[in-house]
Order: structure tokens, then C-alpha cells, then sequence
């Protein structure tokens, strides 16, 4: 607990500046440093050779137990004997120190701290107990915490570094990219790889354990930084969805991009964040579905990261349809084209007197094509590039442009590269234009390199990794280009029952909703059932209702296909033996329901996350659902445009379209059927699951039916 001391010292007016305790940390004017020591290398001597090499001008204290003076500067011995009002204090003590120093701090009215010290929640429940505590001294007395189990920082926007990584100063020549990671380790490796791209890095934060601020405070804070255009995180774990998706509205409604690595889609993977950070990982699918739809970039590997990074800063446009590729070897044509259907690029092909000029360009060695093959024409005529592309880049739906040279030798790259430059500078201001080189670590020339950079075009050694950039670029465009409705309020409904509504009850409240099923009717005895069947017509099926069986087929709760009176009352025999065998439950009657016709199975569901609010499932039924997970997760506001987008999406969406002499399915009721679900979901708070399995879809115009339906409530 906080002492009385702490919070009364908190009131004082210290005559501290009105910046806020984020602004105070991040850039601070005054630093002190615990744990510094004579010796050179170790951590707090680390974040003081930083300051010096970065200038630092504000005043600088250090703390030792027992040592006067470290470098010629005065040292005191403990966080209570510091001046009134330190901006930030770097903690680098063992974890055992932490906790007396955080109360020290906070008798002096420091703005911040940055605790680089491992062995809180990351051990689990002691470790955690110690770091709520902290946490609440941080909030009582309004000091913003980086970490613990953190790096720091590096701010070069405003000239100051606070890790224990070595760090060099960076100034900014414009608007940069900030780096906000949940590991250090990884918000280091991101940094430097930005910086050997020439890319200004703004800012780099290491948030850690993220004891009482988290990454939202920190993207806050950079989102109000007229100094930053993108963000990169790798972000092990969202701990304040709702907070997180309204950060992203305003960074899109800035036109700052947001770009996430988020480790977690394996089981291994959310394993090892709980132990890394102590983060509780949430559901990935949901966590990726709602993100994007608030136009989060988010990517799969570190590669990615970096890579998109590279386009978003340096590209003055953004993509749009298909991709056109510039090449010089029909060899690497043919990779293209295997890489391009992996990754899903559509490659617009030239027509008419575009075509026809880039046939007449080389008859017999250049074919209009895309990807284009210049074959070694361009070394004999340099003019090519430009004069090519002209023709290449006429199609409406070339969006972007990879231009892929062989540079076998610095010799090559001096001789080449000039008419390549003009041409990558002239469709730089009106693409996306990726460039690389066929050749990998081959040594060319420095100035070649910042000469592309230059010319607004991301420099690659690999294409494949240049497509795999280009591609989720231009899925993320299109995303937010779809996405960009803003849902209907949905006025919330009467409240359902709380537990499992079976599958009577769930179809009759979910066709009231628009969702089409079934002719049936729920009867208590066998003369009923066949009353019933004789008004709905044969075949029909038998289906025993009760909340306590809500997979009644695992009991042969379910008799199928019968075809007249007679089988309908062998069937109910069946039926109840197979019930008393199974298990003594109250039951609601039996549901006789129509047998539809043949079509396409689907699952579809629903769930409100604890996390991220209504989402919904869909898919292929059958194998593609329980082997292949074949389903989409998507938003319960994504519009019947985006419903269907993710429906094409599916690895075997082409079962949706006529295959073999199958008829095309009726999409436009998929749709239709999953948008119901998701005006249901979001106007029931208190359901929590919902699930539709199987949705039959008919031929085009013929519609769906939920064959079977089962609602969970809170």
C-alpha cells in the first residue's frame, strides 16, 4: 500500500511544469540514474554514456549507496535524497530494490520512471503482487512507469536516450516512424534495422511488464507528435482492447499508419508471452479480425514488419489493385508467377495499343506481358526502361510496380542503374514502386542504394521479399478501403434466458431476427410427430430438444431421412431407446423438421469476446471446418461488401462458384444470412455464443437454411 506520506507529498504544488507524466518520462529535462557504478559497461553506466553522446542538456543525478561521486558527478544514496521534481528516474537495481526505490520517487514528485529490472509478473503470483504494488504507487501519485523487464528508450525526435542499449543519436530530417515493443530485445532490432535503411526512427519504447502504462499510453502519446508518420509494434499482448481501437480510428483519421507484428497464433506462441511478460494472450483470429477492420497493417514475421515499414514511410503513394513487374529474365518470370498465385497479386496484363507497342518494341525477344521480360534488350538500349513501363504501367489497375534488376557486379549496377533511376523516379509520384536487385548480397555501389532510397522506392535484395511487401500493402489498402463504413447503432433487444437454448427455442427466436429455416413443429408424442409431418410434407427428420444436449447427435439424438408414417414411428422408437441409454434428462419434446434439398454446407456463428465484443465465424462446413479450419473470423458490424469479400477468401471458395456441374451458390444469402447474425449478436450483449451448423446454401436465387441452431446465454 501507499504510505500517508507518499500521498500527502503528492499534493504539494512542487512548481513542477503542466506537462503530463507521459511527456515527463519520454522527454524529460531532469534524469537520475540508480545503479550507477565506476565500472564501464554495466547498465546504468550504459544509459550515461547514451545521455553524453546524445547531448543531453538537463541535469543529470546519480545515486550509489555508497560512493560520493561516479565521473566526477555527485551521487546521493537512495530515491528520498533526490531534488524536488526529476523529470525521470532510471531504475537499474535488483528487482529486491525496486519497490522502496518507486517510494522514494514518489516522495520527490518524480514525472517518471524507467525500471529495467526482470523478476515481477513474469515469475508469476510474488512477482506480481510486488509489481500491482508499484503499479498503484505509480498511479496515486501520477508517475508514468516504463516497465519493468524493459530496455527503455531512444528518443530522437526530442534528443534523448534512456536504455541500456548502446545507442547513437539519429536526428530527424522530417516526420519519422515510432517503435513501440512489448520486448526490448525486439524494439532494438527494429530500431536498427529502420536506421540502416535510412529511415528516421522518431521514437523507440521498450513498454515491458507494463506495470501501470501500457502500450495504448504510449501510442497515445506519439499520436499527438507531429514528428511521427508510422508506427511499428510487435505486441505480445492488447491489454485494453476497447482503448487500443479507438487509438487506431485516430491514427487513420490522422493518416498515421499502424504496424503490428503480433506473436501468438500458435499455442506455443501464447505459452511463451504469458512467461515472457506476464501478459493473459487472447483469442489471436478475433484480436486480428477487429484490428484490421479499424486499419491496423497487421503482419506474420519480423521480416514483414520491417519491409512494410519501408513502404509506408518511403512510398509517396499508396497501392491499389494489381501489381506490374519489370524484369530482364524470362528464368525469373516464372518465379514471379509461381510466387505471385502463392501470394494472391493480381497481375493486370497489357491490352490493346499498350500491348501492341511493347510487341513492336523487340519482335522475336520482348513479349507484352506481366510480368514483362526486357530479355538483355535494355543494354542496348537504355531507353527501354522508361519507354517500357509507359506502355506496362497504362492499365488502370496497375497500382504498384516491382522493377526487378540483375546486378551481378558493381560494374553491372554502374552501367545499369542510371536509366533504371530516371524511370524509378518519374513513377514514384504516381505508384507504389518497389525496386530489387537479382543478385542478393553482390557488392554495388553505396550511392546506387541511397539513390533509389532517395527517389521514394524501397530498396530490396530480394524480391520475393519485395512482393511479400507489396502484396500485404495492398491488402491492407483495400481492407481500409472497404472498411471505411461505419456501422448502424444497433438499440439493444429483450434480454434472453440465462444458459443453452435449444435448438427449437434458438431457431424460433433467430428466424424472427430474418434468418431462414426450416418448415418444422415441436411435438410431445409419436401421434403429434406424425400430425406434424403429414402438414410439412416427407422426408422429414426427428431431433430430441433439450438444453442438456446440446450435441444430440453424440446420443443418436437425431433420426434422419424418413420417409413416411411408417419409418416416422419406427424412427421415434429408436430415437428414445437411444435416449434412455445415453442419459436421464428433462426433455422439451421432439423437433420433426422438413429434410431440405442438396446444397453446400456452412458454419456460421457468433460470439460476444470478453475482449474485442461480437465477432462472427464463417465457413465451409464439414472437413474444411473441423481439419482444415477453413472460416473467416470478421467483425459483427462488417458490412455484406466485407462479408463477402472473406467469403471469396476461403481456401476453397471456388466450391461457391459453379464446380463440377455443381451450380454457383447463392452468395448474395450468405451474406445476407451472416449480416443478420451480426445485427443479432451486437443488440444481445448477454449471449455468448451462437452456432449455425450446418447453413445450407442453394443454387444462385434459391437462398440458405439454418439446419440446426443453438444460442448460449450469460
Amino acid at each position: 500500500m501507499v504510505n500517508e506520506s507518499i500521498a500527502a507529498n503528492c499534493l504539494r504544488d512542487r512548481g513542477a511544469s503542466q506537462r503530463s507524466a507521459i511527456e515527463r518520462l519520454l522527454n524529460p529535462r531532469s534524469v537520475a540514474i540508480a545503479g550507477i557504478s565506476a565500472t564501464a559497461g554495466s547498465l546504468a553506466s550504459t544509459v550515461l554514456d547514451n545521455l553524453e553522446r546524445f547531448a543531453f542538456a538537463g541535469e543529470i543525478h546519480l545515486l550509489h549507496p555508497k560512493q560520493a561521486a561516479i565521473r566526477g558527478r555527485p551521487c546521493v544514496k537512495q530515491t528520498s535524497e533526490l531534488p524536488d521534481d526529476v523529470d525521470c528516474v532510471v531504475l537499474a537495481i535488483p528487482a529486491t530494490a525496486v519497490l522502496d526505490a518507486v517510494k522514494g520517487c514518489a516522495e520527490r514528485g518524480v514525472g517518471g520512471i524507467v525500471i529495467f529490472s526482470a523478476g515481477f509478473a513474469e515469475l508469476g503470483a510474488d512477482g506480481r503482487a510486488v509489481q500491482d504494488e508499484i503499479a498503484a504507487i505509480a498511479r496515486s501519485n501520477n508517475i508514468a512507469i516504463e516497465g519493468p523487464n524493459c530496455l527503455g528508450f531512444v528518443n530522437d525526435a526530442d534528443g534523448v536516450a534512456l536504455t541500456f542499449a548502446v545507442a547513437e543519436p539519429r536526428p530527424l530530417s522530417g516526420p519519422g516512424i515510432a517503435v513501440i515493443s512489448q520486448s526490448g530485445a525486439m524494439a532494438a532490432v527494429v530500431r536498427a534495422a529502420l536506421d540502416s535503411r535510412d529511415l528516421g526512427v522518431s521514437i523507440s519504447i521498450s513498454t515491458g511488464n507494463e506495470a501501470a502504462n501500457g502500450m495504448e499510453d504510449f501510442i497515445e502519446h506519439v499520436l499527438k507528435s507531429s514528428q511521427t508518420r508510422a508506427i511499428a509494434m510487435i505486441v505480445e499482448h492488447i491489454r485494453r482492447p476497447r482503448e487500443f481501437l479507438e487509438l487506431a480510428r485516430r491514427a487513420k483519421a490522422r493518416g498515421i499508419v499502424l504496424i503490428m507484428l503480433h506473436p501468438g497464433r500458435s499455442r506455443a506462441a501464447r505459452e511463451s508471452a504469458r512467461t515472457h511478460t506476464g501478459a493473459l494472450a487472447g483469442d489471436y483470429d478475433v484480436m486480428r479480425a477487429i484490428v484490421e477492420r479499424e486499419g491496423v497493417m497487421v503482419v506474420d514475421t519480423l521480416e514483414e514488419l520491417i519491409d512494410i515499414s519501408d513502404c509506408v514511410m518511403r512510398c509517396a503513394q499508396r497501392p491499389f489493385g494489381g501489381v506490374a513487374i519489370l524484369g530482364e529474365s524470362g528464368a525469373y518470370k516464372a518465379i514471379a508467377l509461381d510466387y505471385c498465385e502463392t501470394l494472391g497479386v493480381v497481375l493486370p496484363q497489357p491490352e490493346g495499343e499498350a500491348a501492341a507497342r511493347l510487341n513492336a518494341v523487340a519482335p522475336g525477344f520482348i513479349v507484352a506481358s506481366n510480368p514483362l521480360d526486357l530479355t538483355a534488350q535494355a543494354l542496348v538500349n537504355p531507353g527501354l526502361y522508361t519507354r517500357a513501363l509507359q506502355d506496362l504501367m497504362a492499365h488502370p489497375d496497375c497500382g504498384s510496380l516491382l522493377v526487378t534488376i540483375i546486378l551481378s557486379s558493381s560494374q553491372m549496377a554502374t552501367r545499369k542503374m542510371p536509366p533504371v533511376l530516371e524511370a524509378l523516379r518519374h513513377w514514384s509520384k504516381k505508384r507504389t514502386v518497389v525496386f530489387a536487385m537479382l543478385g542478393d548480397e553482390t557488392r554495388i555501389p553505396d550511392e546506387i542504394v541511397r539513390a533509389v532510397r532517395e527517389a521514394g522506392v524501397p530498396f530490396f535484395r530480394s524480391p520475393e521479399r519485395a512482393l511479400r511487401a507489396i502484396a500485404r500493402y495492398a491488402r491492407w489498402a483495400d481492407l481500409s478501403g472497404r472498411n471505411s463504413a461505419v456501422p448502424k447503432d444497433i438499440a439493444a433487444s429483450r434480454r434472453l434466458p440465462v444458459g443453452v437454448i435449444p435448438e427449437h427455442a434458438a431457431k424460433d427466436i433467430l428466424e424472427r431476427a430474418g434468418l431462414q429455416m426450416p418448415s418444422r413443429r415441436l411435438v410431445a408424442d409419436v401421434d403429434a410427430a406424425a400430425a406434424a409431418a403429414r402438414v410439412i410434407g416427407y422426408p422429414v427428420a426427428l431431433k430430441i430438444q433439450s438444453a442438456a444436449l446440446p450435441h444430440k447427435t453424440d446420443v443418436g439424438g437425431v433420426i434422419l431421412n424418413l420417409a413416411d408414417e411408417e419409418e416416422l414411428r419406427s424412427g421415434w422408437e429408436t430415437l428414445y431407446r437411444n435416449i434412455a441409454a445415453a442419459a436421464e434428462v428433462p426433455i422439451d419434446g421432439v423437433l420433426v423438421e422438413r429434410i431440405s434439398g442438396a446444397g453446400l454446407e456452412l458454419i456460421l456463428g457468433a460470439r460476444n469476446d470478453p475482449e474485442w465484443g461480437p465477432v462472427l465465424v464463417v465457413g465451409l462446413g464439414g472437413i474444411f471446418a473441423e481439419t482444415l479450419r477453413d472460416v473467416r473470423v470478421l467483425p459483427a458490424a462488417a458490412t455484406r461488401d466485407e462479408i463477402k469479400f472473406a467469403l471469396l477468401g476461403l481456401s476453397a471458395a471456388a466450391l461457391l462458384g459453379p464446380f463440377r456441374g455443381k451450380p454457383a451458390r447463392d452468395v448474395d444469402a450468405i451474406a445476407s444470412a451472416v449480416d443478420v447474425l451480426g445485427s443479432f449478436i451486437r443488440a444481445h450483449p448477454e449471449v455468448s455464443e451462437i452456432d449455425i451448423n450446418p447453413l445450407i446454401a442453394f443454387a444462385k436465387g434459391e437462398g440458405v437454411l439454418a439446419l440446426d441452431a443453438l444460442i448460449s446465454c450469460r
